[in-house]
């Protein structure tokens, strides 16, 4: 996965925005003004992505490419690394768990106008 593919991904999914808020080179994906992606724009190495925190522990015993999210809360955020043996799918479900999670946790009036959009 390229940040192309990554970014491309990511802002085809309904009600996502893109931007800058920490500083000019941490991409930043949210959904309804909610985080659920980020990676830097000058070192595409890793994207770290929102996850269930027993999921998270999971998934890093069984990935090495996967480990806490690197400066986020490290119970519910993982560090994925691009250059790994993941497979391209599993890292679009990664991405897709991480988009859910966030809009599961939206409330019924954000969740509402997501689904008009």
């Amino acid at each position: 996965m390229n940040i192309e593919d990554f970014r491309n991904y990511c802002i085809s999914k309904k009600g996502v925005t893109e931007g800058f808020p920490f500083d000019n080179k941490t991409l930043v994906f949210k959904v309804m003004n909610k985080m659920f992606a980020l990676t830097s724009i000058e070192n595409f190495i890793s994207i770290n992505l929102k996850c269930d925190p027993e999921k998270a522990v999971l998934l890093r015993e069984e990935h090495p490419e996967i480990k806490p999210g690197y400066h986020m809360s490290k119970v519910h955020w993982n560090t994925v690394s691009i250059s790994g043996d993941l497979n391209p799918t599993f890292m679009l479900e990664l991405i897709n768990h991480s988009y859910e999670l966030v809009v599961n946790k939206l409330s019924k009036k954000d969740q509402a106008l997501l689904k008009s959009m």
